[in-house]
């Protein structure tokens, strides 16, 4: 199809790096609901590779990303890789070699290991016209998509603030400098830490207050916008609690996403006058606003993939290669600022850290 005197494909040729269970539960599944022609896998482990192929249809596989990159014709590679032998995630250094080829790339989270990395992949995107998403699948989630274009309704008013919880829990001081000490906040903090920059952009500074019981910590953040924002680190709540809950303030209004699925709007509105009120049933223009899935039904909208973001994610990824334009939400801008916040987190408690 054509836009604008522009060639536009219906679908995009991939190459996937990575075979493991991550990419085998949630990944590869997602394919078939998105716009991608996969054309073949890649694992160090050939066997893997081989049975990924052959699982979700590719043409070929390879045991070496470079041979792929060199034999295939591709419009973009999927990366979903491990750490190294030394603790380091390897998704930033792919992910240049699959610009350099070439290719648009997109990276499962976490995207680097240090801002340095994500700046070289910045240099990298700019040098060769090729661009990079990072799969910060809350970001695409229906819920919080939803709860986006809530905050930037004028009825709502300018979001105020934010409050988001996530069950991790920061190491002693002493240890957040070692690579494997943080390994879980590196892998978590892309969760909570995009949605802070979907909805109130980017970070000016934080202040953490940490407990030695199980390393929850309240994060207290000020937003170079001038709205300020709580994260909550739940460490030691029950195993069976619901993992999260964003809630946005703006003004006269509030929206709430629970456990990434239950999302309700408290509209502008009013309780009546104290004590002269019989009733808390208010007019229905300011009833509150429910969605939640039902599970009773074989459909898309209750399946995993779409409620958490990995259809959504690889989707938007493939039309901005289609069309050639780097993504507006979740490319390097945010991973930069997902992973300066890890960084900050990596320093020590009460003490406000500038971003």
């Amino acid at each position: 199809m054509e836009s604008s005197g522009v060639v536009v494909k219906d679908e995009i040729s991939v190459g996937f790096i990575g075979c493991g269970g991550h990419s085998w539960r949630n990944v590869f599944p997602a394919l078939q609901w998105s716009p991608v022609n996969l054309i073949a896998t890649c694992d160090l482990d050939e066997e893997k590779a081989k049975k990924f192929a052959r699982q979700f249809g590719a043409l070929r596989y390879y045991t070496n990303h470079q041979e792929m990159l060199e034999k295939e014709k591709l419009d973009a590679v999927l990366i979903v890789a491990g750490y190294g032998g030394v603790g380091d995630i390897l998704h930033a250094p792919l992910a240049i070699d699959v610009m350099k080829a070439g290719c648009h790339a997109w990276i499962e989270k976490p995207p680097a290991n240090s801002v340095a990395e994500v700046r070289d992949m910045m240099k990298v995107s700019e040098e060769t016209g090729k661009f990079v998403l990072t799969a910060f699948k809350p970001c695409f989630s229906p819920a919080d998509e939803k709860a986006k274009e809530i905050t930037q309704r004028e009825d709502f008013g300018p979001p105020a603030s934010i409050y988001t919880r996530y069950p991790m829990g920061l190491p002693p001081e002493e240890d957040r400098l070692q690579k494997k000490g943080m390994t879980g906040i590196l892998d978590h903090i892309p969760h909570p830490g995009s949605l802070l920059r979907y909805f109130m952009g980017p970070i000016e500074s934080i202040y953490i207050e940490d407990e030695r019981i199980n390393g929850g910590a309240f994060i207290s953040v000020r937003f170079v916008s001038g709205s300020i924002g709580m994260l909550h680190f739940t460490a030691g709540q029950s195993g069976v609690s619901p993992l999260e809950r964003l809630e946005v303030i703006g003004k006269g209004a509030n929206v709430i996403v629970d456990n990434g699925i239950k999302l309700t709007y408290y509209r502008p509105g009013s309780r009546g006058p104290y004590g002269a009120t019989p009733s808390f049933i208010g007019p229905d223009e300011a009833a509150p606003i429910y969605w939640e899935p039902e599970f009773s039904l074989a459909v898309l909208y209750n399946k995993g993939i779409f409620l958490e973001g990995f259809v959504g994610e690889i989707t938007y990824f493939a039309e901005c290669v289609m069309k050639n334009e780097p993504p507006a939400k979740c490319g390097l801008d945010y991973a930069l600022e997902v992973t300066k916040l890890y960084e900050a987190l990596c320093g020590p408690s009460r003490e406000i850290i500038r971003l």
